[in-house]
């Protein structure tokens, strides 16, 4: 017997509490990633993790330093060394799932990673309240992710309950690092999407309210994630202040510069200077300089136009300074690919829900990782849609983000009436 909306909802509660105490930031989600496994393993679906969907030539941004403390971390909270080694100390799961029927190839993709934020110890904050918060200090799962895989290990039940309906493939695929926009091109070198015929992916929030889901048509930004580097010469800074070569002046010239990069008139730009650390000591000439910078637009010609310009200021103020200079693609995706049959039968779907008002939207002003699977999965002649899934909340990448767990149970009515559409038993 399948399980009632009542028993899925409270699943989906349980799981998400349990993930929401563990955030791990991108590459290093080896409890998650365990956990997955484990999950999806106790249905009997053939998995594969981490090395196994990987590329690690194209794995972006990934921090072997924190690659290392994860991994002690993990191990000390119960994973096997032994899984870690097997996955090559990479993250993320796939599963694929054959019906014996013929039938399209449907992939569903859910994320796993966390956000840098420490969590609000306020007492009205409701994991705060009901004691699920965060025990990873300066780690939140502040995007919803944590909402995201538990929707899609229930999807992955509803698949298992539900298989003698189905025909075709069903592609689970449990992605690392999507935040900064660097787990979707090492997994697609790694051939995850080949052979997709339909990929669905979905965020919970954004400008979506509970109750509703958007089925995006636009909105979504490309985007280039660049780690900046001065090396510079030092020197005493009073006795020798013309020996030095500050790294710290290039920096902040380059900064200024970089802010000033006029936008563009064909549509929505976007330059965000994150971080910037410099400098040795107060009497010393500073010899080093790293920044953290992203760049956005409404189509990857916008992006590339303010890449392009942060290249060329980098290369010229560290020649003007008599400085080293280096500049590293740490992430990029994409903007949306057009499918307008799959964004109809999806809005389709979605009308067919009691109680959610559905429509199409093209607000986001944010980017998605999922865009690198969703253009090389219509590249290849298949088709790709987005949605959201509305929840209440007070903002994205806050210390006080919470979602309700009513929002994803329509998640899961999306995911699961998508597949029942696309590989329905004819």
């Amino acid at each position: 017997m399948s399980p009632t909306d009542s028993d899925v909802l409270s699943c989906l509660s349980k799981t998400r509490r349990k993930l929401h105490q563990h955030p791990e930031e991108g590459w290093t989600e080896f409890e998650t990633t365990w956990f997955v496994a484990e999950e999806l393993r106790k249905l009997g679906f053939p998995i594969k993790t981490g090395i196994a969907n990987i590329d690690p030539l194209h794995a972006l941004g990934r921090s072997e330093e924190k690659v290392k403390k994860a991994i002690e971390r993990a191990v000390a909270h119960g994973v096997p060394a032994k899984f870690i080694e097997e996955a090559g100390e990479f993250t993320g799961v796939v599963a694929e799932v054959e019906t014996g029927r013929p039938g399209p190839v449907t992939a569903l993709r859910f994320d796993m990673d966390c956000v840098c934020v420490a969590e609000t110890n306020s007492p009205d904050h409701i994991p705060v309240k009901e004691g699920f918060a965060s025990q990873n200090p300066g780690l939140m799962h502040a995007c919803g992710h944590d909402a995201h895989t538990s929707v899609g290990l229930s999807v992955a039940r509803w698949v298992k309950d539900h298989l003698a309906e189905l025909s075709g493939t069903i592609r689970l695929i449990f992605q690392p690092a999507e935040e900064g926009v660097r787990g979707a091109q090492a997994m697609t070198a790694g051939g995850t999407v080949e052979g997709v015929d339909y990929l669905i992916g979905a965020h919970i929030g954004g400008f979506a309210k509970l109750g509703e889901i958007l089925i995006l048509q636009g909105g979504i930004l490309a985007t280039t994630k660049l780690d900046i580097k001065f090396e510079g010469i030092p020197s005493h800074a009073a006795a020798d202040p013309e020996k030095g070569r500050s790294a710290l002046l290039a920096a902040c010239s380059a900064a200024t510069m970089i802010a000033g990069i006029p936008r563009h008139s064909e549509g929505d730009s976007r330059i965000s200077i994150g971080v910037l650390h410099a400098g040795e000591g107060r009497n010393v000439t500073p010899a080093h300089a790293y920044m953290q910078i992203e760049t956005r637009g409404i189509t990857d010609h916008v992006n590339d136009f303010l890449t392009e310009r942060v290249q060329k200021i980098v290369a010229g103020v560290a020649e003007a300074s008599e400085v080293k200079s280096s500049v590293t693609i740490c992430g990029t995706s994409m903007t949306l690919p057009p499918s307008p049959e799959l964004q109809a039968a999806a809005l389709q779907v979605a009308q067919s829900i009691p109680g959610i008002r559905a429509a199409y939207d093209s607000r986001v002003s944010a980017s998605e990782d999922c865009t690198v699977f969703m253009n090389r999965v219509v590249e290849t002649g298949g088709e790709a849609v987005f949605f959201m899934y509305g929840a209440n909340h007070h903002g994205h990448h806050r210390p006080d983000f919470d979602i309700q767990d009513e929002a994803m149970l329509n998640g899961y009515r999306m995911f699961t009436r998508m597949v029942a559409r696309l590989n329905g038993k004819n």
